[in-house]
């Protein structure tokens, strides 16, 4: 289960087989931050194995209102924040879920990462929403303090 600060759900849980005792499970987690998106993770669960599985999935999208106030709270460092973590195997393995902003595309961006190399890399995907068209979307001509007329 995905320890987050957010409320996480399980979605949906596929077996990979009969002789197998992993699954695929789907996980929907709120932003603590952004309430209105909505990340869904998908990730490897190896029961009573000591299997070290890395790969992941990730698709964010908005799901109610993003305000400005939202995305004032966030930090907007180019490290971002890590807004979801979950222990992956009893090997130390952790997938986090960090958030990025992007200010000049005004996006936000959720890259999900192992924090264990596993055959020579890191295991990451990346999810991105942006907010154009929501409340939090600034026009870039009155952004910069120049007004269209």
């Amino acid at each position: 289960m995905l320890m987050a600060t957010g409320c996480g759900d399980d979605v949906g849980k596929v077996s990979l087989g009969l002789f197998t005792t992993k699954d695929v499970l789907i996980d929907a987690l709120d932003d603590p931050k952004v309430p209105g998106v909505t990340c869904h993770i998908s990730r490897i669960e190896a029961n009573l194995d000591f299997a070290d599985p890395s790969d992941m999935g990730i698709a964010c999208r908005q799901t109610g209102p993003i305000t400005a106030a939202d995305i004032a709270t966030i930090d907007k460092s180019k490290n971002g924040e890590v807004v979801f973590k979950a222990s992956l195997s009893i090997l130390f393995k952790v997938l986090k879920v960090r958030r990025i902003y992007d200010a000049e595309n005004q996006t936000l961006i959720y890259l999900s990462y192992s924090t264990k190399e596993t055959n020579g890399s890191h295991k990451h995907a990346l999810s991105t929403v942006p907010l154009y068209g929501t409340h939090a979307w600034q026009d870039p001509a009155t952004k910069a303090g120049n007004s269209v007329r």
